[in-house]
């Protein structure tokens, strides 16, 4: 395999919402940098649980709802 191939890890800091700290290797940056995060699994709602969405009946169901009294009859 080409050597120039792949590009190159180095060490950079990973800032997480809460400001909490880590450090990884990354091809991300210049060694040493600092990745700050703006949306990480202690805060997005995807993973708290926080307040979601969520269609009951489906599609067909909310199509209903909203033009069922519709008719074509004259």
């Amino acid at each position: 395999m080409k050597s120039e191939g792949h590009p190159e890890y180095h060490m950079i800091t990973i800032k997480m919402v809460d400001g909490t700290e880590y450090q990884t290797r990354s091809t991300w940056g210049k060694e040493g940098d600092t990745l700050a995060l703006d949306i990480d699994p202690t805060s997005h709602p995807a993973w708290t649980g926080g307040k979601q969405q969520v269609q009951e009946g489906g599609r067909v169901a909310a199509f209903n709802k909203r033009f069922g009294g519709l008719s074509l009859k004259k």
